[in-house]
């Protein structure tokens, strides 16, 4: 099983526009997002995690194990390191990022509208 990846905050929440978890802006600043490091390269830039992460998002799951929740199969999240995910994200991807996504297969987790 992987390790959980949980915010050590309650302030300065973002979540992952590409998968959903959520974890203050530094964590994200100092770890990336442990799902989407190797497309979205959010370690040590602070400015691409604000662009590849949102403040706007609604409602929140625990995710423990991701291969045997159905809420976690719902949402697309088998496969994803535990922790705190939003059920819906909205933001911008840059374009760049989403070309990429695109090219590697990969469908984003938020709604793309600002």
């Amino acid at each position: 099983m992987q390790p959980g990846v949980c915010p050590n905050s309650f302030k300065q929440l973002r979540a992952c526009l590409v998968c959903g978890l959520i974890k203050t802006t530094q964590q994200f600043v100092e770890n990336g997002c442990e799902n989407c490091e190797k497309y979205v390269h959010l370690s040590g830039d602070r400015e691409r995690v604000l662009d590849c992460t949102t403040p706007r998002y609604q409602g929140v799951i625990l995710l423990n194990d991701s291969n045997h929740s159905w809420v976690g199969k719902y949402l697309f999240l088998e496969g994803k390191y535990r922790g705190v995910y939003a059920i819906k994200a909205s933001g911008i991807l840059p374009p760049e990022v989403l070309g990429d996504l695109e090219a590697r297969g990969v469908t984003p987790h938020c709604l793309n509208a600002s």
